[in-house]
């Protein structure tokens, strides 16, 4: 018997604006947090120290790979993309392939310079900052008289890592460079695909806080793959901008860590390892390491 209008088996049209303005919704927030990131880490010079050392170096590394690129690789691919696309889509195709190409070379000459580490604590003063101590503590010392979040950060207890490396992400890379041949909608397809991985890793720290398995942790991407998308591809945006690669790369961590603490604020229990009222009192009974300000 076919179902007559306005029963419950016939799909509420009307609700279909609004399904389509909840996902926009939820895209422009994912997407506004790597630029939040910028904001907030500008204002808090505790943060620093902590890429100064680093700056100089990274940058001149940056500056030299994009300069043979742009002096050895542009003008060839320029001239074959002409091919099949106009001036104007063969010069920013090009340049996405050349900032794409010195993404993989510099993603592998980072590595050799601790940066996940210093991501690390971005993420994790990020979140002692917003009032969630209690998720980082368990798993490094923290010197809690210590004058600013990121002077509280010791030794990590556990393994840390921002974002696991693995040439997997190497390979992706080289293997979807193609794209930008594709006219029109080729880079923005690079840049999306490529990035809704960005995304979905950026959150691997808070994963390991909260002791979430491969299968918790596959179900929590899937939650928030749309936002794991956008927040990802405005992310790797700023990752693609020559010489300040490394200073988005911390931005776009606090830009996560702030996303986290927004999440753990609305949820406070968490689908992970909890931290139960025993170990709280076990941990308060425990004597606090002795702060020492020691200058870098």
């Amino acid at each position: 018997m076919p179902s007559q209008p306005g029963t419950a088996s016939e799909p509420p049209r009307r609700l279909l604006p609004g399904r389509l303005a909840d996902y926009i919704v939820r895209a422009a927030k994912a997407a506004y947090y790597p630029i939040e990131g910028i904001w907030y880490f500008l204002r808090r010079p505790y943060f620093y120290p902590l890429f100064v050392g680093r700056l100089l170096p990274l940058s001149v590394i940056s500056l030299l790979v994009y300069f043979i690129l742009f002096t050895f690789a542009f003008l060839p691919q320029l001239a074959f993309l002409l091919i099949f696309h106009g001036w104007k889509g063969a010069v920013v195709s090009a340049t996405a392939l050349v900032l794409g190409e010195g993404l993989i070379v510099i993603q592998g000459i980072f590595e050799g310079f601790f940066v996940d580490e210093c991501r690390v604590d971005v993420f994790d003063a990020t979140l002692i900052d917003k009032g969630h101590t209690d998720l980082v503590a368990p798993q490094r010392i923290l010197f809690f008289d210590a004058p600013n979040p990121v002077k509280m950060l010791g030794k990590p207890t556990t393994r840390a890592e921002y974002q696991p490396w693995s040439m997997v992400q190497i390979v992706e890379l080289i293997f979807f460079l193609p794209l930008n041949l594709i006219p029109i909608v080729g880079t923005p397809a690079f840049i999306m695909i490529t990035g809704a991985r960005l995304g979905k890793l950026s959150h691997h720290r808070w994963f390991k806080l909260r002791g979430l398995d491969k299968k918790a942790t596959k179900k929590e991407l899937s939650i928030r793959g749309w936002e794991y998308l956008w927040f990802g591809t405005v992310a790797m945006i700023f990752e693609l901008c020559p010489i300040l690669n490394f200073f988005f790369l911390l931005t776009s961590t606090a830009g996560a860590a702030l996303w986290v603490a927004k999440l753990e604020d609305r949820a406070r229990v968490r689908v992970g390892r909890p931290i139960t009222a025993e170990e709280r009192v076990a941990q308060s009974a425990q004597e606090e390491p002795v702060y020492h300000d020691n200058l870098v």
